[in-house]
């Protein structure tokens, strides 16, 4: 039979371990009592189960089992190996071992030269435990045999043929099995030997081979030995399979290194030896370290296997190697860790600002929002107001309580589309736009970005730059923003933007829609003099290289300032100013004339000179046909006189000053107001047929726009015709219709100031406006008196002289 081939084998395949060693037993096992002959010497086996006919090595281990062998060996008797239930005991007792187990006949015992112990063993026949037996220093149990009975049907034979064809399908998938295997395989007709012989070389787990053990019934036991085969067969083709597969996949890889060794030795002797192997390896590993996205991860690789096969000298070698730098030094997922402490937020914006509370309430809702749901969308921020009253540093402030970057894009005179969105690879010199620029410098891919100067973009023949922005600030699509450049979407939805601009109507309508604008206005006298004193003092000092020691000034001194030397909204005329006088005392200090400087108001016209805004007040003359006006600008309110005088004529108007086409008919509506009122005013009608009557608004080099002038003109020609004086400390605004009635205007905050800045004491504003009302600084309120016109019959009632 082929089972002697396969003992053979695996008995000349020990030869080479080192020869045997004498069946010496241990002391324990020479006192223990004898075995009786119907016991057997039991060795526990740790994932391992020997069946009938086959022959297999063993490593023995433990003192006991080692002992057991030694005796069994000694007395030229079998061993009984059964397998353990769970393979961590080390010391199993009876209950620690499965019922069924296998005699077997120990065909030799070795000990390796690292004084391991093993033994080549030949299972006889199954045999069942009935009770083990104390007094022995290893296990020993009385068993059942069983002895395999020989059957013979028709099932049983096409179970056998089925059996050898599974077994050699597993083998033929194996690829490694012996031929003497094989041919065992082949020539076994027993159907027990057969099973049991298929069972021990089969690849499956020690329990299901102990429950094929367990089945002494031959019928079950082959059906359970092909189910076990069928999964086998399909487990090794599924392997199989993917090993072909993988292969197939290296094979690939070393033709495509092959040839690129080969291109290398020939552009080595064309003279174009490609020296960018490192360069184009650091590039590799810069890909997988920004952790791009991945579809733009995609387009690096295509870039960069584009250039592994480019030339250093071609031009568009370098064209390539600059995009690639762009791509992998773009923070895709560096973010700043922004914590928002609104405590914290509001110590920073108190101590960076004064006053402006509103904004500085609104600035917190918006950081409070963005606490509670940083995934949210929220609105996009865009200050308004004049020059100098603190718009861009509120953008810093922002960023100092969030703990972000901050960065600032000047859109001031911007025309060019590209500007926004890069320019295309096409062109010689391309670079991405600034928002890309500005965020690749940030290093960060949620900084504070501040759009400063939104009014004043341009558009011309390249593009409308406003237009590129509609996408940049829209929560619903910047989150794909595409550059030209890049060609590949950046995520801009966690840039926080904030806009700032002079004036809203020069904005486009679409990219307004887009923004929530927070006005910010001028400041009163006092709000200017605590910003000197708490910012703009100490850092004209440092500037100019003076202590506090070596000079201060005075609060009266900072006023004088304020009042006779600068007309501002904001401060930073106000700065400049501080600084000249400062500059002065540093040089009086540098020359050695002197040591320590107190600045008074006394001595500011001796070091600015003289005064260069006269008060208002000496503008306002006693004379009839004067009006005070309140006017808007783009840098803050100002007060605004109309003049009107009569000269003999016949009835034309004449209007001077630079006026808009808004502000004319505001004018020809007051005359025709005063005209259709004139029984009721007590004027006489032959005067306006008789006499022209001229209009005019001083600074003449200043245009002059807007309806809002509509209340003056008609108290400045009812004055005119009635030879009354309007009062010098009145102003008023307000646009006017046919019927008589006041309405609505613009600006009311800044115009108030501006009022309460030159002196007035009374304000009469549009009753429609007292909604703006609460909007006014409270000091400013304090030091007026309002009226609240209706109708222009209210005003003349006010402001002429009883």
């Amino acid at each position: 039979m082929q089972i002697k081939d396969l003992k053979n084998m695996l008995l000349g395949s020990m030869t080479d371990v080192e020869g045997p060693v004498p069946a010496t037993t241990l002391e324990a096992s020479q006192q223990s009592p004898p075995v009786p002959d119907d016991a057997l010497i039991i060795v526990p086996m740790r994932g391992t189960v020997l069946f009938p006919q086959n022959v297999s090595p063993l490593v023995i281990g433990r003192k006991r089992s080692i002992a057991a062998v030694q005796l069994a060996v000694s007395s030229e008797k079998p061993v009984g190996l059964v397998m353990q239930v769970r393979d961590q005991d080390e010391e199993p007792g009876p209950d620690d071992l499965h019922t069924v187990g296998t005699v077997a006949e120990i065909l030799r015992y070795l000990t390796a030269p690292d004084g391991s112990h093993h033994i080549i063993c030949q299972g006889v026949q199954r045999f069942r435990v009935r009770e083990f037996l104390q007094g022995y220093p290893f296990l020993v149990a009385r068993i059942e045999p069983y002895e395999e009975p020989e059957v013979s049907s028709k099932d049983i034979e096409a179970r056998v043929i089925t059996l050898k064809q599974k077994a050699l399908d597993v083998l033929e998938q194996t690829q490694q099995a012996p031929s003497e295997l094989i041919n065992a395989i082949q020539s076994i007709t027993s159907p027990a030997l057969l099973a049991d012989l298929i069972a021990s070389y089969l690849i499956v787990k020690a329990e299901e081979k102990q429950e094929l053990l367990v089945l002494f019934n031959i019928q079950e036991r082959i059906d359970k030995l092909l189910e076990l085969l069928n999964y086998r067969v399909e487990v090794l083709k599924l392997s199989n399979k993917i090993s072909e597969q993988t292969q197939e996949t290296m094979g690939q890889r070393q033709r495509e290194f092959v040839l690129r060794e080969q291109m290398k030795a020939i552009q080595k002797e064309l003279g174009e030896e490609e020296g960018n192997t490192a360069e184009i390896e650091e590039i590799s590993k810069a890909i997988s370290a920004a952790k791009m996205p991945e579809e733009v991860e995609k387009q690096a690789r295509k870039e960069l296997g584009r250039l592994q096969h480019m030339p250093d000298a071609s031009g568009e070698y370098s064209m390539i190697r600059a995009y690639l730098d762009w791509l992998t030094e773009l923070p895709w997922s560096v973010a700043s860790p922004s914590v928002i402490d609104i405590a914290k937020a509001r110590e920073i914006l108190n101590e960076d600002h004064y006053g402006l509370d509103k904004i500085k309430q609104r600035i917190l809702e918006f950081l409070a929002v963005r606490k509670l749901n940083p995934n949210g969308k929220s609105p996009i921020l865009c200050f308004v107001g004049p020059p100098g009253v603190g718009k861009t540093s509120l953008g810093r402030s922002i960023a100092r309580a969030t703990g972000r970057e901050f960065i600032r894009a000047s859109l001031g005179g911007l025309h060019d589309e590209a500007e926004i969105r890069g320019h295309r690879r096409t062109y010689i010199g391309a670079l991405p736009g600034n928002i890309i620029q500005s965020i690749r410098k940030a290093g960060t891919n949620n900084p504070v970005f501040m759009l400063d100067e939104m009014d004043k973009l341009g558009s011309g023949f390249q593009g409308d730059p406003s237009s590129a922005l509609l996408e940049v600030l829209d929560p619903e699509q910047n989150s794909t923003f595409r550059d030209n450049y890049l060609a590949v979407p950046f995520d801009l939805s966690h840039v926080m933007f904030i806009g700032t601009a002079n004036v809203l109507d020069s904005i486009p309508v679409p990219l307004r829609d887009r923004m929530e604008v927070i006005e910010l206005s001028g400041y009163t006298l006092d709000e200017k003099a605590q910003i000197a004193r708490r910012y703009l003092v100490g850092r004209q000092l440092e500037n100019n290289g003076l202590t506090a020691e070596q000079c201060t000034i005075t609060d009266r001194a900072i006023e004088t300032i304020i009042q006779d030397y600068t007309r501002e909204a904001g401060c930073r005329n106000l700065e400049r100013e501080i600084g000249s006088v400062f500059r002065h005392v540093a040089m009086r200090i540098a020359e050695g004339i002197a040591v320590k400087k107190q600045i008074d108001s006394e001595q500011i016209p001796g070091i600015l000179g003289p005064k260069k805004f006269e008060s208002d007040v000496a503008m306002r003359t006693s004379v009839p046909g004067v009006a005070t006006g309140l006017a808007w600008t783009p840098v803050g309110g100002d007060i605004l006189f109309i003049e009107a005088t009569r000269v003999p004529g016949n009835g034309k108007l004449i209007l001077t000053g630079q006026l808009g086409e808004v502000m004319k008919e505001s004018a020809q509506a007051a005359l025709s107001l005063v005209k259709s009122r004139a029984h009721e005013l007590g004027l006489n009608q032959e005067l306006f047929e008789k006499n022209d009557i001229h209009v005019h608004v001083p600074a003449g080099a200043i245009p002059k726009d807007g309806p809002s002038a509509g209340v003056a003109m008609f108290t400045a020609l009812y004055s005119a015709f009635s030879e009354r004086i309007v009062q010098s400390d009145v102003a008023m605004t307000g646009e006017i219709s046919l019927r008589g009635l006041v309405l609505p205007v613009g600006g009311i905050k800044e115009k108030v100031i501006a009022a309460a800045r030159a002196g007035i004491k009374t304000v009469m504003l549009p009753a429609r406006n007292q909604r703006d009302f609460e909007e006014i600084p409270e000091a400013v309120r304090n030091s007026l008196r309002f009226i609240w016109l209706e109708k222009v019959d209210d005003a003349l009632k006010i402001a002429m002289e009883k």
